[in-house]
């Protein structure tokens, strides 16, 4: 086991318990779906009281990091589980209602990294990359362009056959097969969002005009130890769908 001594210093003791079970998740001591060991045990584990454990894991299931259930315990979050499934993807139909996407993979592919890429993704402009194009379709209506690229030591033998059962046949997601496959789990996204016009090819898949208004997306997806594994740009058509996020 990894030394797990708290630090004298003027971090909060919930906060350091935080980022050692932070740390465990890390290191693969738990997996996804996987249930942790009870406060009381992480106590006599830290040397700290039950109700800082408490506090720790509180903060944790709020970052969607863990869950809570109900007379059973608390367990590490996955992208499969219900209401966590979609947590990043933020369209909404004019009703106000979330739409379950299929997706349409229109490329499949290798690349070179370049350096815009490669800076994102904290690897060297060059590096081999996958590359995935796709169609998101919302009520039967093309909505999302997502042009997506992962450094390809991460995904050693994936396939276009693969993603496209996962994604379609068993109705997950990307973030939901790097997680089952590969023991990545994204559990964070920075996104930079700006207006932007269609070209001759984003217009076609889309159904839209050359020229047509559309919301330009550019995101990062982390997993834990803040390393970048994910770098994709959405382009959506926002006639009948819009982008919506909870500010808390």
């Amino acid at each position: 086991m990894m030394n797990e001594q708290l630090t004298p210093n003027f971090m909060p003791l919930y906060e350091q318990i935080k980022r050692l079970i932070t740390r465990s998740l890390s290191d693969g001591e738990w997996q996804p779906g996987a249930m942790i060991p009870s406060e009381m045990a992480l106590a006599r584990r830290y040397q700290v009281s039950q109700g800082t454990v408490r506090k720790a894991i509180n903060e944790l299931v709020a970052e969607n990091m863990l869950m809570r259930r109900q007379g059973k315990g608390t367990f590490v979050a996955t992208h499969a589980d219900d209401g966590t499934t979609y947590r990043f993807l933020h369209l909404r139909n004019l009703a106000g209602e979330q739409e379950y996407p299929q997706s349409r993979f229109v490329n499949f592919g290798r690349g070179k990294a370049d350096a815009q890429i490669a800076r994102r993704l904290d690897i060297r402009s060059g590096s081999a990359l996958v590359q995935m194009q796709r169609v998101l379709t919302l009520s039967g209506e093309a909505v999302v362009y997502d042009d997506i690229r992962l450094p390809a030591t991460l995904l050693k033998g994936i396939s276009s056959v693969m993603v496209e059962e996962h994604v379609n046949a068993y109705k997950g997601t990307l973030y939901s097969l790097y997680e089952t496959q590969y023991q990545i789990r994204i559990i964070s996204a920075q996104e930079r969002i700006r207006a932007a016009l269609a070209d001759a090819q984003v217009a076609a898949l889309l159904g839209v005009d050359v020229g047509a208004p559309l919301l330009c997306i550019e995101r990062v997806a982390f997993t834990y130890k803040n390393q970048p594994v994910e770098w994709r740009m959405s382009y959506v058509n926002t006639e009948h769908h819009y982008y919506f996020d909870e500010l808390n």
